[in-house]
């Protein structure tokens, strides 16, 4: 049949060629949907991280990464999201981004009017920042055991230490030795220290908790950040339980365990509403924080107490 012929009342023809213009609109509208289709497969923030900071210090890794507005360190040659040890949005840096940062200024509910406050393990600085702006009459001691963490704190994530908030090059359970053999007393103690496994051995045994009740002023409290998945859940549970009897937690991805003296539900619920406003610019919502409260957590009764004899911690979190 040729060019233009009927068939059945309707006159069929070849489709044309486009032309050279046709042919390269073609291509550019198959560019471009190629490349929507490729930024809805591959997340922006996977294709844009930037390596801002690489270090191998005494003690460990240290890499600040920059990706999707926020700059983290991890102690890790690899940038990988469950080791991030701080975070920032470069855009709101006061705004708190890791879960479980927000989850220890749960620390102000119990203790609501700190003068003195002492945070083992600095990381990005972010706790010690984020007090010293929240309680302009603390004073607040940090302790970081990496001389090279402190100085990327201070270049990378905005800590500036002064004449209340000061930081100490040291070992955090020497630290607290010399601070109970000193005399000192505070009114909360942020325990926040990891290495690139998890918490240090030394710093969760029973002798290390019974050093840091002994640093406790009357009504004072323990603010610890943990792993909620971690295999030492239950022998955590019984150590804070030996030291410091019933404790209180909130649970994310992290658990942030609360001991010394607690809070009943309606002083919890009235603190809150005392800090809503303050925490706004945090990210921090009472709703939020107060449905992660478990004012009664659970453990295996038999799990063995961590002790300065047993405590293998990081073997465990393997």
């Amino acid at each position: 049949m040729s060019a233009g012929a009927r068939s059945g009342g309707i006159v069929r023809r070849p489709p044309a060629r486009p032309g050279p213009g046709g042919v390269a609109r073609r291509a550019a509208v198959l560019a471009s949907a190629l490349a929507a289709l490729s930024a809805l497969l591959v997340p922006p923030a996977a294709t844009a991280e930037q390596v801002l900071h690489r270090q191998k210090s005494l003690y460990r890794d240290i890499l600040v990464t920059e990706s999707g507005g926020e700059r983290c360190m991890t102690f890790s040659t690899r940038s990988r999201a469950h080791n991030r040890q701080s975070c920032i949005r470069t855009d709101a840096p006061d705004r708190l981004v890791l879960d479980y940062t927000r989850l220890m200024m749960a620390g102000l509910y119990v203790q609501p009017a700190p003068r003195r406050i002492l945070v083992v393990g600095l990381g990005g600085g972010i706790l010690p920042r984020t007090l010293a702006k929240l309680l302009p009459a603390a004073t607040i001691d940090a302790v970081e055991i990496d001389e090279a963490v402190v100085d990327v704190a201070k270049k990378w994530f905005l800590f500036v230490p002064s004449a209340r908030v000061r930081v100490a090059v040291q070992d955090g359970r020497v630290y607290v030795k010399r601070a109970l053999k000193n005399g000192a007393r505070y009114d909360l103690v942020f325990l926040d220290a990891y290495d690139h496994e998890y918490i240090p051995e030394h710093l969760l045994t029973r002798e290390f908790l019974q050093e840091v009740r002994g640093l406790l002023a009357p009504g004072g409290a323990v603010v610890a950040n943990t792993f909620s998945s971690s295999r030492l859940y239950d022998s955590e549970s019984a150590t804070y339980a030996a030291v410091f009897g019933p404790f209180q937690q909130r649970q994310t991805g992290n658990r942030v365990i609360v001991a010394g003296t607690l809070p009943g539900a309606a002083t919890r619920r009235a603190r809150a509403e005392q800090w809503r406003e303050a925490f706004r610019p945090l990210g921090v919502e009472p709703e939020w924080l107060l449905a992660r409260w478990e004012e009664r957590p659970r453990h295996d009764a038999r799990a063995r107490v961590l002790t300065d004899q047993y405590s293998p911690s990081n073997l465990l979190n393997r």
